[in-house]
């Protein structure tokens, strides 16, 4: 099943990151060019460095400079996330170019790619329960209620990868058919957004 694979990526991305656990460390890809795992893998750790850029950012003893150096980050990681989910789309759309439509085929309200974002921000989040649940400095009240929280994501994971593969399977026997609208952040536009156009 697809969610099965791209989870395991997914994985292995969120594993290779905490080996170092350091936002600036240098991001190697082991998977080769034009392959889909290529573009997982970096999704991911588009998603595992912002994720600890959010952590950053949230300490009250931070300097504002510093804040504000770091806002920037998470911005362009933002668009690179959104990017990425994108070229993932081209991918499955290429995949199923030639699938025959069935007539009463219906749009899903996510496209397969946006899907597999949740799917990398569960990976964290279950990644991240873990490691509460597993903390030797946590009372016994923070184990347990983490404990519990972390049933509810594995549920979810169960849930949602169950969701992805029916999505793409209900694609490839033309029940359903994709139709990418692409993200149009009109803050990140110079033309669009006032305040840097004001500065062209």
């Amino acid at each position: 099943m697809f969610s099965d694979f791209a989870y395991k990526i997914f994985e292995e991305s969120i594993e290779k990151y905490h080996v170092k656990d350091e936002v600036s460390q240098k991001f190697v890809n082991p998977y080769p060019k034009d392959d889909i795992t290529r573009l997982l893998y970096r999704k991911n750790w588009i998603d595992t460095v912002q994720w600890h850029y959010e952590d950053l950012i949230r300490d009250p003893d931070i300097e504002p400079k510093e804040a504000l150096l770091l806002k920037r980050k998470i911005d362009a990681s933002n668009q690179d996330r959104t990017d990425l989910v994108e070229h993932i789309d081209d991918y499955f759309l290429k995949k199923y170019q030639s699938v025959e439509v069935r007539e009463d085929a219906t749009i899903n309200t996510e496209s397969p790619a946006w899907a597999i974002d949740r799917l990398s921000i569960l990976a964290l989040k279950i990644y991240h329960m873990q490691e509460e649940v597993a903390r030797k400095d946590a009372s016994e009240h923070h184990i347990q209620k983490c404990a519990q929280k972390l049933d509810v994501l594995l549920e979810q994971l169960k849930d949602l990868s169950s969701a992805i593969d029916q999505l793409l399977a209900d694609i490839e026997a033309g029940k359903k058919y994709m139709k990418v609208y692409r993200q149009m952040k009109m803050y990140n536009d110079e033309d669009m957004n006032p305040v840097l156009r004001g500065q062209k």
